[in-house]
């Protein structure tokens, strides 16, 4: 039995900087930032059979193309990454993938455990500039914490490398974590033809904007680099959003009035999930971001599945069903 109040469900926007397009998202009443259950395709769904499919072509890196895999991705990044397995310590907002958002996520047995997003050389900056990425940069990264420690941050630091064999740069967005300054030293260490392409950025990434990593990483190794070492901030979201995204987010998180009590039945079992991906450079706490499991790699479309498949309007359900 689950019992539904008008404050525990509430609209948030699925895309950065698109307030029309919206999840319906059921939290707990005692924990407003633990996310129950979302609605799709007019029944809740459990946030983890959200991330799982039957489809069993559905295996590594595969890049975010459709609605789906947008809404895998956006429980994937803002809820588990955002909300439930984000380190305490850090008080990063994590906003929404844009819905043209560059991404690739990472299946294993049939979950979604991983996910990674690249702003392409050429697009914008952000909304309010003119300004464009000039080289290709890795913006989000994340492994859900019990896939962790299995070289997963280092296989999708791979598979972005190699997306990009002709370009002389790449960079990685500023700040980064020091658990993926760990993935970036042993990549680096294992694939030393990439030590002069792979750059820290701040967008737009011209060459007064650069830091090389390898470099960066051999000075804080002497001595004279660990005492001068700053701080480093846990689970890293390579772009710190500004507070302009972060009031805009705000303002479009909206709480449902009149919901009601509702009791949930019988479970219903149904197929697969339906999901979607996105990808910010989020490191897990201090570990190793090479502990994730399979990351994504370039997929084309769901199976057509039972499952849940579109959003709801601007009504909640009655019925809370968990689904196995």
């Amino acid at each position: 039995m689950v019992k539904l109040e008008d404050s525990c469900v509430c609209f948030v926007p699925l895309y950065r900087n698109n307030p029309t397009c919206k999840m319906l998202l059921l939290t707990d009443p005692k924990d407003k930032e633990t996310v129950l259950a979302v609605y799709l395709n007019q029944c809740w769904w459990p946030v983890e059979d959200v991330l799982k499919t039957a489809d069993p072509s559905r295996d590594g890196l595969i890049s975010v193309q459709t609605f789906r895999e947008r809404i895998v991705l956006f429980v994937l990044n803002y809820i588990i990454f955002g909300m439930l397995e984000g380190s305490s310590a850090n008080d990063a907002f994590f906003l929404p993938h844009s819905a043209t958002e560059c991404a690739k996520i990472l299946w294993r047995n049939g979950e979604a455990v991983a996910f990674y997003s690249v702003k392409m050389k050429g697009s914008l900056c952000d909304g309010t500039t003119s300004q464009c990425y000039l080289l290709p940069v890795l913006d989000t990264i994340f492994v859900r914490r019990k896939y962790r420690r299995d070289g997963l941050g280092m296989k999708m630091l791979h598979d972005f490398c190699q997306s990009f064999m002709a370009e002389d740069a790449l960079g990685i967005s500023c700040p980064i974590s020091a658990a993926m300054y760990q993935v970036c030293q042993k990549f680096l260490q294992t694939y030393p033809e990439e030590q002069k392409r792979l750059w820290e950025v701040e967008a737009p990434g011209d060459w007064s904007q650069r830091v090389n990593i390898w470099l960066k990483i051999q000075m804080e190794s002497s001595p004279s680099g660990k005492a001068e070492e700053g701080s480093h901030i846990e689970n890293a979201q390579t772009s710190k959003p500004r507070q302009s995204d972060v009031d805009q987010m705000n303002e479009t998180i909206e709480y449902i009035p009149g919901v009601g009590k509702v009791a949930g039945g019988d479970t219903e079992k149904k197929d697969d999930t339906a999901a979607a991906g996105t990808l910010n450079s989020q490191g897990p706490e201090q570990e190793d971001l090479e502990q994730g499991a399979s990351n994504t790699q370039q997929c084309k479309g769901f199976r057509k599945r039972t499952g849940p498949g579109g959003l709801v309007g601007d009504k909640a359900t009655k019925q809370f069903r968990i689904i196995p």
